[in-house]
């Protein structure tokens, strides 16, 4: 069951910290003032996925959505969810909203003293991703947001899966992590505003990095 958005305010209710995370110039406000506000997709998203995909439409659109992943005791939790419509099918689509907030703990970080439970979803997320192993400066939210992706495009009997950092930065601060990412798995050097399209197993899988309109960040 999904309640209809009654604007920028109805996000805050699904943070897990929405006193500390709901903040002028930070992501999860400047993120919902910005998809609200475009009544859809803003155009940088679409503009980043329509070179792998031509031209789509949403579907729906889910804040803070939720992933199933084994192992571990939490989900992993998207920003935004989209499933959106295109010519030949449909792409399922996770959102990382970032301001000049980092990626959280890199895969050495995340690892140092790992329960059994962290173990075993490590080793799903490589096995998704075609990686016998992982480098340790590799953020962790990258692969486990990306894999989410891919879980949802199997829910969802999608043709494509995609990741996308919704960057506010004015520098594009942390683009570096993400390209390096990008590049472990087997993608060309990327570039802000384009996306890189990666055949993973059976799906392809889209990771762009897109530009947002800074005036979000003052709303």
């Amino acid at each position: 069951m999904l309640v209809p958005s009654a604007g920028p305010d109805s996000w805050r209710a699904f943070l897990a910290k929405p006193d500390l995370h709901w903040a002028v110039g930070y992501s999860a406000r400047t993120l919902a003032h910005s998809w609200e506000a475009a009544n859809g997709v803003p155009p940088e998203i679409a503009e980043v996925l329509s070179p792998a995909v031509g031209t789509i439409e949403p579907l729906i659109v889910v804040p803070e959505h939720k992933t199933a992943l084994p192992g571990g005791r939490r989900e992993s939790q998207s920003d935004v969810f989209l499933l959106a419509r295109h010519a030949n099918g449909t792409v399922a689509c996770t959102i990382e909203g970032k301001v000049d907030e980092p990626f959280g703990p890199t895969v050495g970080e995340q690892m140092c003293g790992a329960s059994d439970g962290q173990m075993e979803r490590m080793a799903y997320l490589c096995e998704r991703l075609g990686l016998a192993t992982c480098p340790e400066d590799i953020h962790y939210q990258l692969l486990h947001r990306t894999v989410s992706a891919l879980i949802e495009a199997d829910r969802f009997d999608a043709r494509d899966a995609a990741m996308i950092v919704h960057s506010f930065s004015r520098t594009n601060r942390r683009f570096d992590a993400f390209a390096s990412f990008v590049q472990l798995l087997g993608g060309e050097e990327p570039t802000p505003g384009h996306p890189v399209v990666i055949s993973l197993l059976a799906r392809r899988i889209i990771l762009g990095w897109a530009i947002g309109d800074q005036r979000f960040r003052e709303l």
